[in-house]
């Protein structure tokens, strides 16, 4: 047996809205919209990944999501532009990742990140 995708569900009372947020900041297409369901997707293939977290790392939260991005910088001054609560600072942190939180529509909290180039 091979997983095909995992897929992240996230309970909202406004599909629309939730989904009108994500797809703004990340650059993603709406590819299924039933009204109570709103898929999202971008078009990289992905590997599939499932982190389970007693704690978020440097004190922060457990985040619902993470999303790696490759371009940290430009997602920080969307969301600034965007005006998303930023709840955790951009920080380098120790085990080799540069990102920040962000709260969503409905409260929840994401951590955006970009692997650290090695330091020479």
């Amino acid at each position: 047996m091979s997983i095909v995708r995992i897929v992240a569900d996230l309970n909202t009372g406004d599909p629309d809205k939730t989904a009108t947020f994500y797809a703004r900041l990340f650059d993603l297409d709406r590819v299924m919209d039933h009204g109570w369901i709103v898929t999202l997707a971008g078009g990289a293939k992905q590997d599939v990944q499932l982190s389970l977290a007693s704690e978020g790392g440097s004190g922060a939260p457990v985040p619902a999501l993470s999303i790696e991005v490759d371009d940290l910088d430009a997602t920080y001054a969307r969301a600034t532009e965007m005006r998303a609560e930023i709840t955790y600072p951009m920080t380098h942190e120790p085990w080799g990742v540069r990102r920040f939180f962000i709260r969503d529509p409905d409260g929840r909290p994401i951590n955006i990140l970009s692997h650290a180039p090695a330091e020479t």
